[in-house]
């Protein structure tokens, strides 16, 4: 099923998503509507290995299916922000054009060093990509 079917559906795959991946210790992830055709998502999911993912979508669905129209991700394990996503664009570095406009930005200078963010999309969960990507990371000390 694709959850991006509904503003349900999401919802749905949302309140489960600790059923669908037990590496999660904790979601405080809520979807709101903020409007007619408009949502937002926001909270938190902790791994078992120490990191949070603390996530924001914007949705909408007015012109057809579910889409993310903006979002932020942040990844973080205890106070270090390890990296983060975002939808800003910045159309004047070619070195992100291939995933314009999803990009990471990533250390040393985690808030001027952005690269491509090609497992991210506005029509599909991105979600279960983060998901698998904070499993990769080490646990924590």
């Amino acid at each position: 099923m694709n959850p991006f079917q509904s503003l349900p559906d999401y919802e749905r795959f949302v309140y489960t998503l600790q059923s669908q991946f037990p590496e999660l210790v904790s979601s405080t992830l809520i979807l709101q509507r903020r409007g007619r055709f408009l949502a937002e998502l926001s909270g938190e999911i902790l791994h078992r290995n120490g990191c949070r993912l603390v996530a924001y979508e914007r949705l909408t669905w007015e012109a057809g299916p579910l889409r993310i129209v903006g979002y932020s991700y942040e990844v973080w394990r205890g106070a270090e922000k390890l990296f983060w996503y975002d939808s800003q664009p910045h159309p004047g570095e070619p070195a992100l054009a291939s995933t314009h406009p999803h990009h990471k930005h990533v250390p040393p200078d985690l808030k001027h060093n952005r690269v491509p963010a090609p497992g991210l999309t506005f029509n599909a969960p991105n979600l279960p990509f983060l998901i698998q990507e904070i499993s990769a990371l080490q646990m924590s000390a």
